[in-house]
């Protein structure tokens, strides 16, 4: 079991003062020229709290305060009350090849309650202030001491998270407008194309939005796509927020049948944790490109003819907001727990299948993994869960794909994330199609993904000898995700969560400029996800073609296929059309003939 934060605040001083003799020095990670900006806010009780107690352990000395201010750009347009300070911090990676370099990592991050950003195989990116990467390596096993290299710098981490906030447009906006506010719909309202008169295109997609954005921008949807588009609310969040969400299908009309199949249906969704930004737009982008094609783009059209999809941008709204007004990095929800200076449940953890809080991180509301004290006690988690029951059991609805965006590491993800032990009914199948899924993004945008079981993201691997031997401990808590959950208790067959751009470079704080290029990664991706499922289900308008959004404008145009269904039409008699006849075919030059091949699937 993890040590709670209670265990670790009774460590002896003088054996952790002992761990710090001969670390290589931090002096590295001061080096960074300041530019003044605005003087931030203080820490939350419990930041300020936890570096009193640091500083007391080790001795360390008062870190600069006031270059915190200097670290940012004068001009920066997030206002200085919405960012939580992170001028004295860095993002480490480590680059990990034994079992006791990962079990050595893991218990000094749990231990001085790091902010894990993400893992891989064989690296782990950890963001901690500047003045605790002595006492970091000084735990650490000697050989992770010098492997270890900075992703983004103080000055760097800074700038990075005013960088992602929107800027103004225009003069008087740019001196006075806070740019967490919609000023930029206000002087040009919405329309179908999102465009501006000056020829700027698809402005709400040039900028992360913030939630007083998006909500109306979701009615306005619904409102002007009557006919395919309809505002769904997902529930209620801890702090009194709806969750919304848009359901985009063609529901039949002409059906008389007194008992109707369910309606198949797909849920993609983002903002699980609040800080990922990038997974809350790309979710947008990929409905209104959805949106805004059907009747356009045939293959669209067939498809949201077969299949409903859900698109919910932001599970946590309450995190998302405060990203925006208090602390950008931040993750969890903001739930009450038993420790009054430690808020937040992490969503992605405390879903009731294999939740596994109590043997991880129960007990330590502080951890950035906290999974709550049972399964579903974060608020979204359980709202979200009831919603999908609902819709099964009430309105006809049989879900039969998820996709979770998170970021960062470019990768797509299939159950279980639990445990490796374990193997899912349709390995097969789920394999098949995240392959297709991520040959869909290469072609078209030569991006490349890592396909991979969600549990080998939660534990290091290093290969010997054709075999894959495990690196345990894990980095962080791994059960009760929303993949598995799905998966498993509501039969969702094609269930995945696709961690998108980038590999670390910036993290979370992934630059604006890559909002298009990643919405259009994903919308190829989604569009192969329809046409494998169309397939896979034997729907008559099964289609092969993966088109996607071709302009900024948001016209959405063809593309070249991403999958190899549809190679040519074969003429062949009615009675033999299904997949296991055979067809001869005589006096035919086999030069002027393209060749159609079928797959079959594992129902």
């Amino acid at each position: 079991m993890r040590p709670s934060h209670a265990a670790w605040l009774a460590l002896p001083v003088a054996l952790l003062s002992s761990l710090v003799v001969a670390v290589p020095s931090p002096s590295a990670y001061r080096d960074q020229q300041a530019i003044s900006a605005p003087t931030l806010p203080e820490r939350s009780r419990w930041r300020r709290l936890s570096g009193h107690l640091i500083d007391s352990i080790w001795g360390l000395p008062r870190s600069e305060t006031g270059s915190v201010a200097k670290i940012l750009k004068t001009n920066a347009q997030a206002p200085s009350h919405t960012l939580a300070r992170y001028g004295g911090d860095v993002v480490l990676r480590f680059n990990v090849s034994t079992s006791e370099e990962a079990k050595g990592l893991a218990e000094a991050a749990d231990t001085l309650l790091l902010d894990v950003w993400e893992f891989s195989q064989d690296w782990v990116d950890i963001r901690l202030s500047k003045d605790i990467v002595g006492p970091l390596l000084g735990l650490l096993p000697a050989s992770l001491q010098q492997a270890h290299t900075p992703l983004l710098r103080e000055r760097d981490l800074a700038q990075a998270i005013y960088d992602t906030y929107p800027s103004p447009r225009g003069p008087s906006a740019r001196s006075h407008e806070p740019a967490h506010t919609p000023s930029p719909m206000r002087d040009r309202p919405f329309s179908p194309a999102l465009q501006q008169n000056d020829g700027e295109t698809n402005i709400f997609f040039s900028e992360y939005q913030p939630l007083s954005v998006i909500d109306p921008w979701m009615r306005l949807m619904a409102s002007l796509f009557t006919t395919h588009v309809r505002r769904v609310n997902i529930g209620v969040s801890y702090q009194g927020r709806d969750i919304p969400g848009l359901r985009v299908g063609v529901h039949p009309t002409n059906d008389d049948k007194p008992d109707p199949p369910k309606r198949k249906t797909v849920l993609v969704m983002g903002g699980l944790h609040a800080r990922e930004w990038i997974s809350t737009s790309t979710v947008n982008y990929v409905a209104y490109s959805l949106i805004t094609g059907y009747g356009k783009v045939p293959s669209i059209t067939r498809l949201l003819e077969d299949f409903d999809f859900v698109f919910v941008p932001t599970i946590n709204p309450d995190g998302y907001v405060y990203t925006w007004e208090t602390d950008r990095l931040w993750r969890k929800n903001r739930q009450q727990t038993s420790f009054r200076f430690c808020q937040g449940i992490d969503l992605d953890r405390a879903f009731g299948f294999e939740w596994d809080g109590a043997v991880t991180t129960a007990g330590n509301p502080c951890s950035e993994s906290f999974a709550g004290e049972e399964a579903f006690e974060a608020v979204e988690s359980k709202r979200l869960a009831d919603w999908a029951k609902n819709e099964t059991e009430n309105n006809n609805v049989e879900f039969v794909g998820l996709l979770d965006l998170h970021s960062y590491s470019q990768q797509i993800l299939y159950p279980y994330s639990y445990s490796c032990d374990d193997t899912p009914p349709g390995l097969e199948n789920l394999e098949e199609l995240a392959i297709g899924v991520q040959r869909a993004i290469r072609i078209a945008h030569g991006h490349s993904y890592e396909v991979m079981p969600a549990c080998e993201g939660n534990v290091g691997f290093s290969k010997k000898k054709q075999t894959k031997q495990r690196l345990w401990p894990r980095m962080e808590a791994s059960g009760g995700s929303a993949l598995d959950w799905f998966y498993h208790e509501l039969k969702a067959r094609y269930a995945y969560q696709i961690k998108l751009r980038d590999r670390g470079m910036y993290g979370f704080l992934l630059p604006k400029e890559n909002i298009v290029p990643t919405g259009k990664e994903i919308l190829d991706a989604v569009l192969y996800f329809g046409s494998f499922l169309s397939e896979s289900y034997g729907l008559d308008s099964a289609v092969a073609t993966a088109e996607g959004a071709g302009s900024e404008s948001g016209e959405v145009e063809a593309q070249e296929d991403a999958g190899p269904q549809e190679a040519g039409p074969v003429a062949v008699d009615e009675q033999d059309q299904a997949e296991e006849d055979w067809v001869w075919v005589e006096d035919i030059d086999p030069e002027g003939v393209q060749w159609e091949l079928k797959r079959r699937r594992r129902r």
